[in-house]
């Protein structure tokens, strides 16, 4: 794969705010560079990637040049050197060049530097070890990150085990760039995290589901997981994820292509995990430390899609859970309809039932509950002639 020599033009650097920040920490002279992610995905063709600019500048320097321009500085991680530079439509992070002290797995004591080498040296992959001049675009490499880009190769930078040993979430991200990037993983990382998959089990469970986040929402993670699995790397923290349920997920990701949708990284996870039982959706969803609403969806979706009409179903449960049934089951057919589907609101109340006879009390709810069964079998109908017949019937039975 050819790559261009030099990034392609960022549009935010052209605006008012990006220009102020350039010219307040001297991008031109080369003091400021743009790193990462954003000359990674842009020597690809993507966007969106974060802004992440490193610095010659000290943090407090950092501060005081960014007020000077105008723009709103943030010390969010003042203390490792980060700034956030808060601009209109701009969001920026700004960090002095740093080089590791000490590593204690996620936590790390680090020193400013002004040597750019060494501040690449200390990043995981690298691929994301690349820095930009700004406004040209003229890129660093310090350890070969052009060519593994060019050749959709992600490798660590120095020994594996090494940048392993300096922050477990390593492994995770090997693999969530490997998924996103790589042609073929590469065999040293591979044996690396293999090696280590024991040290997850230091991570916080919401690292862990972050990053499992990401790697499901990839268009197609699939081999990427086969050999996770097949590695043992989930096994420490996620034991109950297994390699036979990998044809539910290729099932699953055929169904949302199929049916025009994004992927839904719980509708995924789900697919992973055995279905019909529950306990098994709720103890990995308490584990991850999960939202409620997202222990809630992947609760359901685990549950089975049952047998048509779908409708009443969702009206039960909510249409997505019923969605996420039906595409874990591979049928996108009857999924279609439901595809942002919205509970209709009940066309009656129980004044309705007491306006046909019946004794304010109890026996009024029950008519109401006959009354909306049978609305909910007859499809929704809206047509006052219909309701009224239903409610006719409900109130004397």
């Amino acid at each position: 794969m050819s790559l261009p020599q030099t990034l392609p033009t960022q549009a935010w650097a052209a605006t008012a705010p990006g220009t102020a920040l350039l010219s307040a920490l001297d991008a031109a002279a080369g003091e400021t560079r743009l790193v990462g992610g954003a000359v990674r995905d842009g020597l690809l063709g993507l966007g969106g990637a974060d802004i992440d600019l490193a610095t010659r500048f000290a943090p407090d320097e950092v501060m005081k040049r960014v007020k000077a321009a105008g723009l709103k500085a943030v010390p969010t991680g003042i203390a490792h050197g980060t700034v956030t530079v808060v601009g209109h439509d701009l969001v920026a992070e700004v960090t002095t060049l740093r080089r590791d002290v000490q590593s204690f797995g996620r936590h790390a004591q680090v020193a400013f530097t002004d040597d750019w080498r060494e501040d690449a040296a200390r990043r995981d992959f690298t691929v994301n070890a690349l820095y930009a001049h700004l406004p040209d675009g003229v890129i660093d490499d310090y350890w070969g990150g052009l060519d593994d880009l060019s050749a959709r190769r992600v490798r660590f930078i120095g020994d594996p085990l090494l940048r392993i040993a300096e922050d477990h979430l390593r492994i995770l991200r090997f693999f969530r760039f490997s998924a996103r990037f790589a042609a073929q993983v590469d065999a040293d990382g591979l044996a690396a995290c293999t090696a280590r998959a024991n040290d997850l089990m230091a991570l916080s469970r919401e690292r862990i589901a972050m990053e499992l986040r990401l790697l499901l929402a990839l268009p197609d993670p699939v081999a990427t997981l086969a050999l996770m699995l097949d590695a043992g790397i989930f096994r420490p923290v996620l034991p109950e994820l297994q390699a036979e349920r990998l044809p539910m997920l290729v099932q699953t990701i055929a169904a949302e292509a199929a049916a025009g949708l994004s992927p839904a990284w719980e509708r995924r996870l789900a697919a992973l995990l055995p279905q019909g039982e529950t306990r098994v959706a709720v103890e990995i969803g308490a584990r991850l430390k999960l939202s409620n609403a997202q222990r809630m969806r992947l609760v359901s979706a685990v549950q089975p899609a049952g047998s048509a009409p779908h409708w009443e179903a969702a009206y039960r449960d909510g249409g997505e859970a019923i969605l996420d049934r039906l595409l874990i089951a591979g049928d996108s057919a009857a999924a279609a309809p439901l595809i942002g589907w919205q509970r209709p609101k009940l066309p009656a109340s129980g004044k309705d039932i007491i306006a046909r006879g019946v004794a304010p009390g109890p026996e009024v709810a029950k008519r109401l509950g006959v009354f909306e069964r049978a609305w909910v079998a007859a499809g929704f109908p809206e047509d006052a002639g219909t309701v009224t017949a239903l409610l006719d019937v409900a109130a004397q039975a």
